[in-house]
């Protein structure tokens, strides 16, 4: 299981490194846009998805087990050259589209908030709610916008007005007429608006 995006180098800068004849068998661990898993498919890679469950993780081990008992290392192998030679030639299809900051404008000072850090967005008026365990900041900033540079895997819209980390769900709630409560680890409660909810679904994989 391989990371891609890392401290101090990226998983591909990892496999460039492995000078043994046989490449081994790899299923990276991503937060990547649409876009680039894309790519993976075309690769034929196996990947998990950040945040990922544990039905999907076995999942991908029993892939890797039956392409060793099917001897197909062998095109896998080919396959890893093909993606490391796209690299190489400067396809920038494997960048993520995201910063892992968020830039925060207050007087004349600009500080940082870690993505990560992020719990959820909410909007008020005309500006945006952005949620840490420090503090609530505000940012005159669309949550459209804001999702474009959040968009890491992590990061979903369950709202107009509510923009959530998925790392820090607590728990799902069903709700009567088949609509979804969302219930964040420090208890905020939020409901799943129609518009987004089979996206949520279909991110969530429930």
């Amino acid at each position: 299981f391989l990371d891609i995006q890392m401290k101090d180098m990226t998983g591909f800068n990892v496999l460039e490194q492995i000078t043994v004849p046989k490449k081994p068998l790899v299923i990276f661990v991503t937060a990547y846009d649409e876009f680039a898993l894309k790519a993976f498919d075309y690769f034929a890679f196996d990947y998990l998805l950040k945040p990922f469950k544990d039905e999907r993780f076995f999942k991908s081990a029993k892939n890797v087990i039956d392409i060793l008992k099917h001897d197909g290392h062998i095109q896998f192998e080919e396959k890893i050259e093909g993606l490391l030679k796209s690299i190489q030639e400067g396809k920038d299809m494997f960048r993520p589209s995201y910063n892992n900051k968020l830039p925060i404008k207050t007087g004349n000072k600009i500080y940082f908030i870690e993505n990560q850090e992020i719990k959820y967005i909410t909007a008020s008026r005309y500006y945006a709610e952005i949620h840490t365990d420090q503090k609530k900041h505000l940012l005159r900033e669309s949550l459209t916008n804001l999702m474009e540079n959040l968009n890491n895997g992590s990061f979903i819209r369950i709202h107009r007005s509510t923009i959530i980390n998925l790392r820090y769900i607590g728990e799902l709630i069903n709700s009567n007429y088949g609509e979804i409560d969302v219930k964040m680890t420090d208890g905020q409660l939020f409901r799943i608006s129609k518009g987004y909810k089979k996206e949520f679904i279909q991110k969530m994989g429930i």
